[in-house]
């Protein structure tokens, strides 16, 4: 399968195979099914974010107990991870820097 080059937002979780003004937080080169991959670890995140959303609303459930936000936490990381192995050098290097994927 040949890779494309895709452009990915992390902060609205877009991956876009066209360079549209901010989309460009990372680059990466990918199949379909590693870009289908990546979406659903997007996807998750969201739906943690969704449920940590509703969480907050719940006074006596503290915040470091909320095992929504433990799973974001991870599903972030992953989602780093595989934007590393797709990534070309300048988003290899950024996420290096970044220190994230570091335990």
């Amino acid at each position: 399968m040949n890779k494309e080059k895709y452009f990915i937002n992390m902060g609205t979780r877009e991956i876009s195979l066209n360079h549209d003004a901010n989309n460009d937080d990372f680059i990466i080169y990918a199949t379909e099914d590693e870009v289908k991959a990546l979406r659903e670890v997007f996807d998750e995140i969201y739906n943690s974010d969704v449920r940590s959303f509703y969480r907050s609303h719940i006074p006596f459930m503290p915040y470091h107990l909320d095992q929504d936000n433990d799973n974001s936490d991870v599903d972030m990381k992953t989602a780093f991870q595989k934007i590393y192995d797709l990534g070309d050098e300048m988003t290899k290097d950024h996420i290096t820097k970044m220190g994230i994927l570091e335990d």
